[in-house]
């Protein structure tokens, strides 16, 4: 029988899970919450899910194992050690689960989590074809060993031993020819040195991937573990909802799905103290927006940013969206466990506008605007990008306050002085921008295009040395 293996990556949370196919059998790797997609290549293939194996308890997503099994009837597997309040099979090291004439071999991989489960897929003659890595091993990098919710007795400085362990006695023994199929890609918060491709064979990683190429344990617990920022504070919440349970997508539409004209809008945002989540493209954003509104836009990381700032999952949310993107919001944040959508501004901006009430805006400048001001101007310069892009180059001058901890600078104040905001493209920077308009900060330009149209633009840059870099996530 011939294999098929399907990557379904979701750019927006750089994950990628799968199916695989071998006869009339099926399963499927890491699934995303919504099903509809293992679903179709199901269908579509004429076969049958078998096997749900996930490959640790997922803190930056929520998975969609509780659904499709329900739909299914698949068993859901996960590695040694793995307790939930719903039924799975805890798989044994080395157990071996038969898919059509293949078999998929459970390896305990434990260092990012103590789950942590590694599936090496065998043809019929036992010959190893394809590893599905999770978190374990990544393309460039290896699983970040802090960020396991149950291991108060172990520090970061073990785990990350145990991964080297697990790297050392059950992944690089096997063939080169093996195809690493791993949990992320480049942009993930789980790693920090991801590669953009999204398949490779284990023989190139052992050439170009820097945790394999360490010389000993120590050294790999030093280099794994060193430049690490601290992680989106949604985590906790999401490996919650993949052990505890969670309520199923479908009711989780249909409750959110409620159009709300203006005057209704605004009754919900004052009872309940809703968050008004506008995600719409910056540009539009920055024109006109309801007065308070943050704005993370569907064009970007959408989901782990809403994870990232909102931090609480239990926070009501109302949206405004641009007509027809009311769904795909949702589903978008449900993916990360935002479950409290109360409604959506019917009608979009426009119904809002047309009702005579309150609009924002952004003051946006070109950003040949911002070089031709930059000497007259008394500005002071915020780079919100992360670290490590702002070591690799910036303006001359500028503050690097990255978004992800905009709450602990996001009432600084320069005595007067307008603030010119930049990121790299424009659409973290106009998040920042909507964040400090919400708390009541006015004073401050944001550049639109970001660093890359500076570039482009030569204005005065100044790059670090190599040696004042760090490993921080890019």
């Amino acid at each position: 029988m011939s294999i098929k293996i399907e990557q379904i990556y979701t750019a927006c949370l750089s994950q990628g899970s799968y199916f695989i196919r071998s006869g009339e059998d099926a399963a499927i790797v890491d699934p995303l919450r919504e099903t509809e997609p293992y679903l179709e290549l199901a269908e579509k293939e004429g076969v049958k899910i078998k096997y749900i194996f996930e490959t640790h308890f997922h803190a930056d997503f929520v998975s969609g194992h509780l659904d499709l099994a329900e739909i299914t009837g698949a068993t859901i597997v996960y590695g040694p050690g793995a307790s939930t309040s719903f039924n799975i099979h805890s798989a044994t090291d080395g157990e071996e689960f038969p898919i059509g004439d293949h078999t998929i071999v459970a390896l305990h991989t434990p260092g990012h989590t103590l789950e942590s489960t590694s599936y090496l897929l065998k043809d019929k003659k036992g010959k190893e074809l394809a590893l599905f890595t999770g978190d374990t091993l990544f393309l460039g990098d290896v699983g970040r060993p802090d960020l396991a919710q149950d291991s108060s007795e172990y520090s970061m400085q073990d785990l990350a031993g145990m991964l080297y362990d697990s790297l050392q006695e059950k992944i690089l023994p096997l063939p080169d020819d093996v195809v690493v199929y791993p949990g992320h890609g480049a942009g993930s918060a789980c790693g920090k040195k991801m590669m953009d491709k999204t398949v490779d064979t284990l023989g190139n990683q052992k050439k170009v991937n820097y945790a394999l190429k360490t010389e000993g344990k120590e050294e790999f617990i030093r280099v794994v573990t060193e430049g690490l920022e601290a992680p989106p504070s949604y985590f906790p919440d999401n490996v919650q909802l993949n052990k505890e349970g969670y309520t199923p997508l479908e009711k989780v539409m249909k409750k959110s799905l409620n159009p709300l004209n203006p005057e209704r809008f605004e009754t919900v945002v004052r009872r309940t103290c809703a968050t008004i989540l506008d995600t719409r493209d910056p540009g539009e954003f920055s024109k006109g927006f309801v007065c308070g509104a943050l704005n993370i836009g569907l064009c970007g990381q959408f989901a782990p940013w809403v994870g990232a700032l909102l931090e609480n999952v239990n926070k009501p949310l109302v949206l405004v969206c641009e007509p027809g993107k009311e769904k795909e919001s949702i589903r978008r944040l449900a993916r990360v466990g935002f479950d409290r959508v109360l409604g959506y501004l019917e009608g979009g901006m426009e119904s809002w506008v047309k009702s005579h009430r309150p609009v924002d805006t952004i003051d946006r400048i070109t950003a040949a605007d911002f070089i031709s001001r930059l000497t007259t101007e008394n500005w002071v310069v915020w780079d919100v990008r992360r670290p490590v892009e702002y070591k690799s180059g910036r303006v001359k001058g500028a503050i690097n306050l990255p978004l992800n901890i905009i709450n602990e600078w996001s009432c600084k104040r320069f005595n007067g002085r307008m603030a010119a905001i930049y990121c790299a493209g424009g659409y973290r920077s106009m998040i920042a921008a909507s964040i400090l308009k919400a708390r009541g900060v006015h004073h401050f330009v944001e550049v639109e295009g970001g660093y890359k149209k500076l570039v482009e633009l030569n204005p005065p840059l100044e790059i670090d040395e190599p040696s004042a870099s760090t490993g921080a996530p890019g």
